[in-house]
């Protein structure tokens, strides 16, 4: 196997990079004016690892792949075309009243139980760019009202005259019969060919999701809009880097749901965090490979921590109605809990409750924490981890960036002591403790409302902050274990590098499983096969346009399952069943689905005897590949602690006084060893804190026990 894997984050760009049985992770600053430019400097630095040169990798390797927060960035600070909407008459207003609920999706619990003082979104669609055409099907898919193409016309150009960069197309019922806007996208391209200047891109609601709901599929297909260009823009221009530099083969891109595909298949909604969900991915394998049990996967990068649920056995939860940024979508997405808090986290001060906030805003890559020195001036994380003594300035970042104390003092002292009265290192800590206890509520709160307790769950620590602050977050999150995984660094990139080529399909169905009223099962087996049997002919075809083929395409059928009128679904993924022949499989689907929601939820929640219905098919399909091998994670046995290499003052949380303290290499984590803390293991990507009442034992592929004492 010889595979490159990229995780393009909002300060660092990772690579992982595979040949043979060799493995090497590198590093370099995200290069956001133009990220062709980072990658190649991560991948330079991989292959001279490697003792390889990138044209000789590139010209060789089987795949190189992608993940990427550039829609996420690009979503937030709202860098993107004018968006124009095209609905059918009389629904004009739908996507601006946002089904009543738009003023709380996106915010915190907190803010969602004040709405009154909640802010609505500045909208990506503003109201005068909307306009509705004259048509209607109705919900079995026939059409009622036909469509006047006189009528498109005239709309589709005053939304351009309006200024319209891009045009979304989103009809009641088009689930059921996209007719309409199929003929709709039809004259846009008449009135504005693709082949001239001009041009603009049309996206339909039906192909973006086949979920029903008008306003869910209309916001979908906005956002999907939005980031069309830019990441087609930027997507290409890392394309062509790589096929200037000797790569013939179709560049890869990791997808929110877990999977993979080529850019033809890729829409920009599927990218949305696709780097965190990728840590996810590796996080599942691990667990599976090595028999890791309950895992949670934390991810703490420069700008964000990420935290995802893997339960034992591999199963991930999926959100198929997630809320990105402030909007409300439907895609299917491995579930993943978002903090702004990570090591170019910005600290300030709270005036009303005489505090530090912590993030959301980061400093970045550009200019980044005030000790880089590279312009920044405002606290970071990161610049208090300096000031504590955990990070070496002359040996951060293997060397590649060299730190400036001085900086960090002058950042936090300027703007937090004297507002706090508190002296420099008393702030640093208040930061640091702080935005160890903010991740530890986090995922406190993530395993709770799922019916985990933390005690119960490893912790996985990665990303480039995570072994940094693992120890702090496990103290308040009441957590006794501590993985940080093979590769820790760059393990989002590591996970890249195990996902299969996957598409989910779907539909919006009503499917009545059983009926509490006439205590009737399902019966209309033909129709609910048929459904399905199109679905996995989307996704066959999908997979096989990129080059495999059918035989070698695998299904997974999942339902959306509730009892009764409840709000609340239920996604039952159906591992061994993918047709329904007789009421044998009706009955295993319904079993299926209690088991699931008696674990979630609590035996006696169960509720039967109120019906139970079907809202949604999905088609999951994907091909199998080559995946990276974790060596077993075996803790205990003869070890002997190392000979330091230095010492230097260190000031840990709950300790007053500075403690002297042995810093270590990277030479220290071998299997042989055990690293009492207090301690510091500094690497060439990352800094491994001991704290006191802690110890470190590594294993033999590079992972890293923190074990309580």
């Amino acid at each position: 196997m010889k595979r490159i894997s990229v995780d393009i984050g909002g300060t660092f760009t990772d690579c992982f990079f595979v040949w043979d049985d060799t493995y090497v992770e590198a590093k370099a600053l995200t290069t956001h004016h133009n990220l062709a430019l980072g990658f190649n400097e991560a991948l330079d630095l991989a292959c001279k690892r490697a003792g390889l040169d990138r044209g000789t990798v590139l010209s060789k390797v089987d795949s190189v792949r992608y993940a990427t927060t550039l829609g996420t960035n690009a979503l937030i600070e709202r860098k993107g075309p004018k968006v124009a909407a095209i609905v059918t008459h009389g629904f004009e207003d739908t996507i601006p009243l946002s089904r009543g609920r738009g003023y709380g999706e996106g915010l915190d619990y907190s803010m969602q139980q004040n709405l009154p003082a909640a802010e609505r979104p500045e909208p990506i669609v503003p109201r005068h760019l909307i306009r509705s055409v004259k048509e209607r099907i109705n919900s079995a898919g026939r059409i009622v009202a036909h469509l006047d193409p006189g009528d498109v016309r005239a709309v589709v150009r005053e939304l351009v005259d309006a200024g319209a960069e891009a045009i979304v197309v989103s009809l009641v019922n088009a689930t059921e019969n996209p007719v309409h806007e199929l003929a709709i996208q039809e004259i846009i391209l008449e009135e504005f060919p693709a082949h001239e200047l001009g041009a603009i891109p049309v996206l339909l609601g039906h192909q973006v999701s086949g979920r029903k709901g008008e306003y869910v599929r209309a916001t979908s297909t906005i956002i999907d809009g939005f980031l069309h260009e830019i990441m087609f823009h930027a997507l290409s221009q890392l394309s062509n880097n790589l096929r200037d530099s000797g790569y013939d083969k179709p560049m890869l891109v990791i997808h929110n749901s877990g999977g993979m595909a080529q850019m033809n298949s890729t829409d920009a909604l599927q990218t949305i965090h696709s780097g965190p969900i990728a840590g996810v991915g590796a996080a599942e394998h691990l667990s599976t490979e090595t028999g890791l049990g309950h895992v949670i996967s934390t991810d703490m990068g420069g700008t964000s921590f990420d935290i995802g649920l893997v339960p034992e056995g591999g199963v991930k939860h999926y959100d198929f109605l997630p809320t990105i940024d402030r909007w409300l979508v439907s895609v299917p997405m491995v579930h993943l809990d978002t903090l702004g808090a990570g090591g170019g986290s910005i600290a300030t001060y709270d005036r009303i409750h005489h505090s530090i906030r912590i993030g959301p805003e980061s400093a970045g890559s550009n200019p980044g924490p005030a000790c880089y020195d590279r312009g920044g001036l405002r606290p970071t994380v990161t610049d208090a981890d300096l000031l504590l003594g955990y990070l070496d300035p002359d040996n951060y970042a293997n060397g590649y960036i060299t730190l400036n104390p001085k900086r960090s003092r002058f950042a936090i002292e300027e703007t937090l002591c004297d507002p706090l009265d508190r002296d420099v290192l008393d702030v640093a800590r208040a930061i640091k403790d702080g935005v160890d206890e903010q991740m530890a509520i986090g995922i406190g709160k993530e395993l709770r409302v799922r019916g985990y307790l933390p005690e119960d769950f490893t912790m996985l620590a990665y990303g480039g902050n995570g072994p940094l602050h693992a120890c702090g977050i496990a103290r308040h999150a009441g957590i006794r274990r501590v993985l940080a995984p093979p590769f820790s660094s760059v393990f989002s990139a590591c996970g890249a590098g195990n996902m299969k080529q996957l598409h989910f399909h779907e539909r919006g169905v009503h499917v009545t499983m059983y009926n509490a009223t006439t205590r009737a099962l399902y019966d209309r087996y033909d129709e609910f096969n048929a459904v399905v049997e199109e679905l996995e002919a989307q996704g066959r075809e999908d997979l096989v346009r990129q080059g495999f083929a059918p035989e070698d395409v695998r299904y997974r059928l999942e339902l959306d399952m509730r009892y009764g009128n409840q709000l609340l679904t239920q996604a039952v993924a159906l591992e061994d069943i993918n047709r329904m022949s007789g009421v044998g499989d009706v009955l295993a689907m319904i079993k299926i689905f209690g088991d699931v929601y008696s674990h979630r939820f609590g035996a006696s929640s169960a509720a039967p005897e109120a019906g139970i219905r079907c809202n949604t098919i999905r088609v999951a399909s994907y091909v199998d590949g080559d995946v990276v091998d974790f060596e077993p994670l075996e803790a205990g046995g003869e070890r002997t602690v190392p000979a330091e290499g230095s010492r230097r003052d260190v000031h840990f949380i709950g300790h007053e006084p500075p403690v002297s303290t042995p810093v270590y290499d990277q030479d220290a984590l071998t299997h042989e060893h055990v690293i009492p803390g207090p301690a510091i293991v500094t690497t060439e990507n990352t800094t491994y804190l001991v704290e006191p009442g802690w110890r470190l034992e590594p294993t033999r592929q590079g992972a890293v026990w923190f074990l309580r004492d």
